[in-house]
């Protein structure tokens, strides 16, 4: 199966910018406590006790009633479908039946981010126009996986746009570093690379737009002002 095709039948769990879940391919309601449970089932790299899920996910509440909430949620889980969670006595994971989005985008990065790694046409097919894990959603565990991915997904566009330009593919080297700069606008790293391609081209004008807009954002949310890095990459138009 191509890793862009997944069969029909394969239920789908969405998280990033926002929950769903398919099956079969309609749409299906899953109440809250089941989704905390499935989403942090989904973005564990295998099994893990009952016990450590309940604390987790209920942090504030008693061991007893941990446990019932996180029985309930089970229960409800199973009526969505007996292929979304495998339990094996006290252990629980996500069924490996169930295709994640923030699993898929994870794993494409991963392979970016190898050097031996080639740059592929679907490499450049999936990138990721935005990449929120479950927004909205503030548990701590969220806040860690959230940010582990968004940088995940960040060095790999880095490194996308880095090896699209050496190959001379300047419009998808671009898309890559724009995908960057919209995931995360106030990271400086994408706009040099942004940057880089249109020095490339030999397009000055936008090399400085795209230096300017960088250093006005900068400065009206962080007060801050571009690395040392940036100026010397814009040393000789600035001049």
């Amino acid at each position: 199966m191509d890793t862009l095709e997944y069969a029909r039948d394969q239920p789908q769990l969405t998280l990033l910018n926002a929950f769903e879940l398919h099956c079969d391919g309609a749409a299906v309601p899953v109440t809250l406590p089941a989704q905390r449970v499935l989403g942090f089932l989904a973005m564990q790299d295998r099994p893990v006790s009952r016990d450590y899920v309940a604390g987790t996910l209920w942090i504030d509440s008693s061991e007893e009633h941990a446990t019932g909430s996180l029985r309930s949620a089970l229960w409800r889980l199973r009526r969505c479908g007996d292929r979304l969670v495998e339990v094996s006595g006290r252990q629980l994971g996500l069924s490996p039946h169930v295709r994640v989005d923030a699993r898929v985008a994870a794993d494409w990065a991963r392979r970016l981010l190898d050097p031996s790694a080639a740059i592929t046409d679907e490499d450049i097919a999936r990138i990721p126009r935005s990449g929120d894990l479950l927004p909205g959603w503030y548990d701590d565990w969220v806040l860690v996986e959230r940010e582990r991915l968004r940088e995940l997904l960040l060095h790999a566009l880095d490194r996308l746009c880095e090896g699209l330009m050496r190959e001379g593919r300047y419009g998808q080297a671009l898309e890559a570093g724009h995908a960057a700069v919209r995931m995360e606008p106030l990271r400086e790293s994408g706009h040099r690379s942004v940057i880089r391609v249109h020095l490339a081209e030999g397009n000055q004008a936008d090399a400085l737009r795209q230096y300017h807009l960088f250093r006005r954002l900068l400065e009206n949310e962080l007060r801050l002002e571009p690395s040392g890095q940036m100026h010397e990459l814009m040393a000789e138009l600035i001049a």
